[in-house]
């Protein structure tokens, strides 16, 4: 009975912080992003902040409990779904022809990488010590400014010329800060409120794995599954926003970028914290 309660709570607290993310912080954020009229690739990048937030509190929650194996597995799991979702939400929306610009490209190449990276330390099992944070973060820099540039290159102009034809036709709220107020308010609440689901999980994580005795990898796994959820809509969502207003392109770069920056963060910045608590607290 034990165990069966604590996998209940599991799930539970689980799925309250993708609940969370989905409907609040999730929303939030692009209504932030739409209020000042921000680019495709930007909305990506603030939706991929905001679906990596469940992985960073289980994650850093887990590694600071000792669990550094459940959070390797956890990143792995979510970097391996969230390019799955990406996939089938570009297949079923029919913009497979969109992927073919060369920053598209570029951009899907460095998920593979990291998909690639926290396989290696799984099949090899490698140590996870300091020296591999400053990696991790010398190639989150790479990864952006390769972003950065690509689109520069082969992207910008179209997406700029796209987003003024938008911009004739929707109805922009600019420069109101009571809406920017209210949306920081919301974004600090959701945060806190984050953070306390975040700490009954971490309990919960501990007593499956150090009092049931359930392999690390498999909560890890199952974590991937449950914390890639809120990725899973914003990568429909873009593309359906988009579509709406006849400029499927932009719905493909935000999900790609969404996709990109979630998978780089997941790796480099919150396996990283993960590595540091785990070497502070154990």
């Amino acid at each position: 009975m034990g165990l069966l309660w604590e996998i209940i709570l599991f799930i539970v607290y689980s799925l309250l912080i993708v609940a969370i993310s989905k409907y609040i912080l999730v929303p939030v954020l692009r209504k932030l992003a739409e209020s000042i009229n921000l680019k495709a690739k930007t909305v990506g990048n603030l939706a991929g902040v905001a679906t990596s937030v469940p992985e960073l509190l289980s994650v850093s929650f887990a590694a600071a409990t000792g669990l550094i194996g459940t959070s390797i597995y956890n990143i792995l799991s979510s970097n391996v779904i969230n390019l799955i979702q990406y996939i089938i939400s570009v297949w079923i929306n029919h913009n497979g022809k969109v992927l073919r610009n060369k920053a598209l490209t570029i951009d899907l190449i460095m998920v593979g990488i990291t998909i690639l990276i926290p396989l290696g330390f799984v099949i090899t099992n490698l140590e996870t010590n300091l020296f591999v944070v400053i990696i991790f973060i010398a190639l989150f820099v790479l990864f952006y400014s390769i972003n950065n540039n690509t689109h520069k290159l082969y992207l910008e102009k179209e997406e700029d010329r796209e987003a003024e034809e938008i911009e004739k036709e929707a109805k922009w709220v600019r420069g109101k800060k009571n809406i920017m107020i209210k949306y920081t308010i919301y974004l600090i609440l959701t945060g806190i409120g984050l953070f306390i689901v975040g700490n009954l999980l971490s309990g919960t994580l501990e007593n499956l794995c150090m009092r049931f005795h359930v392999p690390e990898f498999i909560v890890g796994i199952a974590l991937g599954f449950i914390t890639s959820l809120p990725e899973l809509i914003t990568f429909f969502e873009s593309q359906r926003h988009h579509k709406s207003n006849q400029n499927e392109r932009l719905g493909v770069i935000e999900a790609t970028n969404n996709l990109l920056t979630s998978n780089t963060l997941n790796l480099f910045i919150i396996q990283s914290i993960g590595i540091v608590l785990y070497q502070i607290f154990r």
